[in-house]
């Protein structure tokens, strides 16, 4: 059984490589990133245990404060990755906050073969709540704390937000717990103030909205939730960051390349819709030359309508 579990997920992250530019899941990266900041550490555990997928990379801007805002970025990874913050859009999103004064934390997390949905979001709260918990250590301003991610990391922060101040709901026949009991600071608040969605799977009972590669038997998600579909909608309802979507949601902007043939384009134009409906503050561009990544999604434009869109909210 764990075999085939494990030749599933072979197969589907080599179908999504081969989708990718180069760089793979973390979209385009620049080869040999050096950021220019004024304190790094490496390898930090949020989670007060000994696991490397509950670790994360914390970077400060060049230019000394007091403290900072802070952003959590999360990279893609179709959640088959647990070890991938290294390779977390360095060069191009990180850079770019970095550079407008945040502070950025790069956080692993547990893959689908490691645990389950919700463990994934259980582990991205952790972060939240310590950033909250560790503020004075490492300089955090967390009167501002972000979520940001490409693909399935854009799903993760765009959850991270919708769900923000909820910590357990029913989705159908679903009792889901959002917040997990994951680290030393359960005390600690995880809601966030904003959130970055750079072609994020958003609606996982409608990845055939739009063209797209086709993943075999057993897509991603199936595997993040062993199930399927068609058998159990409500789990999959449970997974998608528009099904909490409400009025009271924090500030979502989003990218999503209109010729990305990984997570199609309606994804994130349905999200969009669906938090104008809502009444949430939000913004979006979807890049006509854009894939999944790539250099026409990051273009300098685009980094610093982010950066514009955050800085408007401190």
């Amino acid at each position: 059984m764990k075999k085939t579990i494990l030749s599933v997920c072979m197969c589907c992250l080599s179908a999504v490589a081969m989708a990718q530019p180069a760089g793979g899941f973390g979209g385009f990266q620049a080869p040999q990133v050096k950021l220019e900041t004024s304190q790094e550490w490496k390898d930090v555990n949020y989670a007060g245990d000994d696991q490397a997928y509950h670790t994360c990379d914390i970077y400060l801007p060049k230019k000394e404060q007091a403290s900072y805002p802070v952003v959590i970025h999360i990279y893609g990874s179709a959640w088959f990755s647990n070890s991938s913050k290294g390779m977390a859009d360095l060069g191009t999103i990180v850079k770019s906050l970095l550079d407008a004064g945040f502070a950025v934390v790069c956080p692993n997390h547990r893959s689908s073969m490691d645990a389950k949905w919700p463990a994934q979001i259980h582990d991205i709260r952790a972060v939240i709540r310590f950033v909250r918990g560790e503020a004075k250590k490492y300089k955090f301003d967390t009167k501002f704390i972000a979520t940001s991610g490409f693909s399935s990391g854009g799903h993760l922060a765009s959850t991270a937000a919708t769900t923000s101040g909820t910590k357990q709901t029913k989705v159908g026949t679903v009792d889901i717990d959002l917040e997990g009991n994951v680290g030393n600071y359960l005390n600690e608040s995880s809601s966030v103030n904003a959130a970055c969605d750079w072609s994020g799977p958003i609606d996982l009972t409608a990845m055939d909205c739009g063209e797209s590669m086709k993943m075999g038997e057993n897509s991603p998600e199936d595997v993040l939730l062993n199930s399927k579909l068609a058998k159990e909608p409500d789990k999959y309802l449970s997974l998608s960051a528009n099904t909490y979507v409400d009025k009271n949601d924090p500030p979502i902007i989003i990218f999503h390349g209109e010729k990305d043939n990984v997570v199609p384009c309606c994804q994130g134009k349905a999200f969009f819709e669906t938090l104008k409906a809502a009444g949430v503050k939000t913004e979006a561009t979807f890049v006509p030359e854009g894939s999944h990544g790539g250099p026409a999604m990051y273009v300098e434009e685009n980094l610093q309508k982010m950066v514009n869109f955050l800085k408007a909210l401190l």
